[in-house]
Formats: structure tokens, sequence, C-alpha cells
């Protein structure tokens, strides 16, 4: 005796085809109008299933990247500003440096599309196959300095470790004293040349040093970043001031 539809279905999600299962109605009504063999109608499901478990694989990315917005790279308007071309842009988005653990580091002041690029990068790196972090500065050093106390930083530093790509903004924006530089030269350390970084700042790299006692160790810090690494450097016109939006305008 021939299955129903419903028992086909309970069938996948036994099987763990949970979104196969879903759309089976609709793959059966199309297979009748349009004569599918059963060769083809077992191809449309399987590709079908492989879609959705790779859209839902991004989705899952996505959500542990803890992108503060969500903007694609096709977003960052380059008329907007100078410090890239529409070539670099373009050599950029070919992800060889990402494969290669090289890193890049943004330099400008607030506003110039710092984050907007890097977020924009790392969006479309997720997109590519590749697991992605985001975290502030201040956010990571206070992942540092509370893991081996917390369940919820031990799990956020374990995914950010095991990244392809892990992108800090607002790096060097306030001073370390030396257990913060200290736990942050471990981090760099164990991500060196296994992770590409993205490093966000208003600040040169020559002017971190002033902002931690212990010279060494943002020697060492720098001896790592810097090593593999292309620095940008956006010095444009504010993109929120130039588009300031008031109340009565």
């Amino acid at each position: 005796m021939s299955k129903s539809v419903t028992e086909i279905q309970q069938a996948f999600k036994q099987l763990r085809l949970s979104e196969t299962a879903e759309e089976l109605p609709e793959l059966l009504r199309k297979a009748e109008q349009t004569s599918w063999t059963y060769l083809e109608f077992l191809e449309q499901l399987t590709t079908y299933e492989l879609k959705r478990r790779e859209e839902k694989s991004i989705e899952r990315r996505l959500n542990w990247a803890r992108f503060p917005f969500y903007k694609p790279i096709t977003m960052f308007d380059l008329d907007e500003q100078t410090a890239i071309t529409e070539r670099q842009l373009k050599q950029l988005r070919e992800y060889q440096w990402l494969e290669q653990a090289y890193n890049l580091i943004l330099l400008g002041p607030p506003g110039a599309g710092k984050t907007l690029l890097s977020v924009g990068l790392g969006i479309e790196a997720i997109q590519k196959g590749f697991q992605v972090s985001f975290v502030t500065m201040g956010e990571l050093i206070q992942l540092l300095k509370t893991e081996e106390f917390t369940n919820k930083s031990r799990t956020q530093l374990k995914r950010l470790r095991s990244s392809d790509l892990v992108i800090i903004d607002d790096v060097m924006y306030m001073a370390m004293d030396e257990r913060e530089a200290t736990l942050f030269f471990q981090l760099i350390h164990q991500l060196y040349e296994q992770s590409s970084l993205i490093l966000t700042s208003n600040r040169s790299p020559e002017e971190w040093t002033e902002l931690v006692d212990n010279q060494g160790i943002m020697t060492a810090i720098l001896d790592r970043l810097l090593h593999r690494v292309e620095v940008i450097h956006m010095n444009n016109e504010s993109y929120r001031l130039k588009h300031q939006k008031t109340i009565f305008n």
C-alpha cells in the first residue's frame, strides 16, 4: 500500500531532512506538472536539501559572527571616499589574502567607513564558506579578562580562536594596562598565521605603543600583526557628518 504525503514527510523528518519535508508537497506538485522522472525528482530533492542546509549554515555563522549591523559589501560606496580603488576592492573580494592569512589594518577618523568595509568583507567571507568573528577592542579585553570565570566568555573566545577571519574594531582606542596587554598579546600569538585579522583604528600602529606601559609586549604584538599586512588609510570626510540629518531639515 502506498504511503501518504504526510507519512513521507514524517519519514523525512526522522532522517533529519526537515527542510525537504516542509517543501515536499510543492516538489510533488511540480513533479506532476512537469512529468519528472524518478531520477529527476530525487535530484530536485537532493538539490533543495543541500541548498537549505547551506543557507542555514550561513545564517548560523552570521549569528555567531556578532556583527553590529548587516550591511553587505555591495553597500560600500566607492564614490564616498578615495582611500581604495575599485580594482583594490575587487582584489579584496577575491579573498586570496584571507586564504594566505594576511591582515588588514584600516586607519582613519570616525565615520570614514572603516567598520562598514570590515563588516561588508566579513559578511561576504561567511557567504563564501569562511567562519568570521567581530568584536570591539573593549569587548575583547573584557572577554579575555573574564574567560576563566564565565562560560559565555569562554564560548565566544573559543569561536573567535577557531575563526578564519577575526575583525577587531576600534583597536587601541583606550590605553591598556600590562595585564590587558599581555592577554591581548597571547591572543594575537594564538591567531598568528592561523587566522586573518581586520583591525580598525583611528590611531596609527606607531601611536599604539604610547598607550601601553610595557613597550616590549606592544613590540611583540606589532611584530606579528605587521608581518603580513595591508594598511589602508581612510582619511576621507566622515560619511555620517557628510550625510547629517537634522530635525528641521
